[in-house]
């Protein structure tokens, strides 16, 4: 609970601070998303590997902190209102970088975390 609390805090300051550049794209949760991604991954690839962390501190990052930081209900939400608005090719750039930076920097995260 306190991790997601801490994911949470930290994806609303991030937010706030990326929303003078988030009008016609939402960069907020793009990037809360993509920085989520890899955290997770370099968490995921590093315990894997090392296994640094106990059950209970592998638990408080991962589905805490990095399921609190991440937002997909977000990310839902804003690529519906571009597409509500009218903003179809804004929609699909969004939803298609999201869904493939994400998932590379999930690997890229994994592959430094494993290698540490």
């Amino acid at each position: 609970m306190v991790g997601g609390a801490l994911g949470s805090g930290t994806r609303f300051l991030i937010g706030r601070w990326l929303a003078p550049w988030s009008a016609l794209f939402p960069w907020g949760t793009f990037s809360v998303n993509v920085l989520a991604c890899f955290v997770l991954g370099a968490l995921v690839g590093w315990a894997d590997h090392r296994q640094p962390f106990s059950g209970a501190a592998q638990l408080f990052w991962t589905a805490g902190f990095c399921g609190g930081f991440s937002t997909f209900s977000t990310f839902s939400q804003e690529l519906f209102t571009l597409v509500q608005r009218g903003e179809t090719i804004t929609g699909i750039a969004y939803g298609v970088a999201s869904i493939m930076v994400c998932l590379m920097a999930t690997a890229a995260g994994w592959y430094l975390g494993h290698q540490a």
